[in-house]
């Protein structure tokens, strides 16, 4: 896993470079404001879950995928990386729960990987089915909202705790 999160930084830097827009992590200045606005947005969304209930069910997963994911780039933000890749994102994330530089409840991290097995599933996958197949209306979706909105809030308040921690949160210089 470092190795993949190393070339996730150098491989950034190398279109950065080339003047092209990196497709990985790249080091930035810390900006607890930025991740304050994910935290926000992350926020909103789940408002936003609230009234596609009813009509537009097919959004929801794409919704909860997204909280997730503003909550990922709120705690990013705070460390001083700037994502642009999903599995990148992940990736450092997970990093940093299992050197214990953060609490944070590893289905969060599990939710927004990116698999390449099929046999392997995450809220990628649901956002994708949802946004892409031709149902309007998913009893399972339909099944699944209190528990999805529940581990959404969930996220954001662990999110919240790392964001608003006087504890520095730096990038472990062995990723660099």
């Amino acid at each position: 896993m470092k190795n993949e999160i190393q070339e996730c930084f150098h491989s950034a830097i190398g279109d950065e470079k080339k003047g092209r827009k990196h497709k990985g992590l790249l080091v930035i200045q810390p900006d607890v404001q930025a991740a304050e606005e994910y935290i926000a947005k992350a926020k909103k969304n789940l408002e936003l879950c609230q009234m596609l209930k009813k009509d537009f069910v097919y959004k929801l997963p794409e919704e909860w995928y997204y909280t997730l994911y503003y909550c990922a780039l709120a705690i990013l933000s705070k460390c001083g990386v700037e994502s642009r890749n999903q599995k990148c994102t992940a990736l450092f994330l997970k990093y940093l729960k299992e050197q214990k530089l953060i609490v944070y409840d590893s289905e969060f991290i599990e939710r927004i990987t990116v698999y390449r097995s099929k046999e392997e599933t995450s809220q990628v996958d649901e956002r994708e089915k949802a946004r892409y197949g031709s149902s309007l209306i998913s009893k399972e979706v339909i099944a699944r909202y209190e528990q999805m909105n529940l581990l959404c809030k969930k996220a954001i308040d662990q999110t919240e705790e790392i964001v608003f921690s006087k504890q520095e949160l730096k990038i472990p210089k062995e990723l660099l």
